[in-house]
């Protein structure tokens, strides 16, 4: 027998079942202050569609990484009647998709085909891992690709000669350093546009709703501009890679044996002169060094002039 007396009513346990939550958290909720009691009817409590859409409300909120203490703050805003519209609206923007690209789909024989014809479990499960394949829910041979680009950019670089867990390894490297770009162009942006919206928690309703505006324009900038310095980057110092390579010159095992060497006889009788005659070998020797030191100190100076330049190119 259902414990559902009429349209939009339920007991605790199916108000669980339609929300998805688990009757300990709805007490819990009801003992935090975040959801309203329910009605009393003899000896049965009984709970209606309001507390169904704002345990949906509080579960959406959850996964957009506020906390309960956060939540609190705007579902009291929203019951002193001060609105949640312009917040809620924020709140999608920020969390909704930051890229034009969708998500597909992929056979685990596809995705075999794609990484030489055979299965790698391991490699698999590094992925979901990583969050590049995400599970299916009832499909053992299915998996939902979030980014196709960037599986792409895997499959084309195993295709030449990378190994998996070497790429890996460089996604996990490059997750760490991207993060950290993110989290500095969200100070940057936060301390110079959005800090004027932040002052009151929460914010009002054409605040949130001004500031939501802003997400939207702002959204592409971050990476139009990670685009822009990565191929500076890149073309920059591949040029200077390849030309380290093409530029070096196969080294020859040092020889030290006494090479005979003419040298004008009138050079040769300045120098004993000079030193003697006894010295004269040394004396060329030693100056021939000294300025084989010279020239070197000098290549090198204008090879680091040189690059001073190009770094200097915009």
């Amino acid at each position: 027998m259902s414990g559902r007396q009429t349209e939009g009513e339920y007991r605790i346990e199916d108000l669980a079942h339609h929300s998805g939550a688990t009757v300990r958290t709805i007490r819990a909720y009801q003992d935090r202050g975040l959801l309203p009691k329910p009605e009393r009817r003899g000896r049965a409590n009984v709970y209606g569609d309001a507390h169904l859409a704002r345990l949906r409300q509080i579960a959406d909120l959850l996964d957009r990484g506020y906390t309960l203490a956060s939540i609190k703050e705007l579902l009291e805003a929203w019951d002193a009647g001060r609105g949640l519209g312009g917040v809620l609206g924020l709140v999608a923007e920020v969390g909704g998709p930051w890229t034009d690209e969708e998500a597909s789909r992929i056979t685990r024989a596809e995705l075999d085909a794609r990484f030489g014809g055979r299965p790698d479990d391991s490699a698999v499960a590094e992925a979901v891992e990583l969050g590049v394949l995400e599970r299916i829910e009832g499909c053992e041979d299915e998996f939902l690709v979030p980014s196709p680009q960037e599986l792409a950019v895997a499959a084309e670089l195993y295709a030449a000669g990378v190994p998996l867990r070497a790429i890996s390894g460089h996604l996990r490297e490059l997750r760490g350093q991207v993060e950290h770009i993110a989290a500095r162009f969200l100070e940057f942006t936060t301390e110079h546009v959005f800090a004027r919206y932040l002052g009151h928690t929460p914010p009002t309703d054409a605040d949130a709703a001004e500031a939501a505006a802003l997400v939207r324009r702002l959204r592409p900038l971050a990476q139009q501009s990670v685009d822009a310095e990565l191929a500076r980057a890149m073309r920059l110092f591949a040029t200077r890679h390849l030309q380290q390579h093409l530029g070096a010159a196969p080294s020859a095992e040092p020889d030290d044996r006494p090479q005979a060497l003419a040298l004008p006889a009138g050079t040769i009788a300045a120098v004993q002169a000079l030193v003697g005659a006894e010295n004269a070998s040394a004396f060329v020797a030693a100056a021939t060094e000294r300025e084989l030191q010279a020239r070197t100190l000098d290549a090198l100076s204008a090879k680091q002039l040189n690059r001073a330049k190009v770094d200097e190119v915009p």
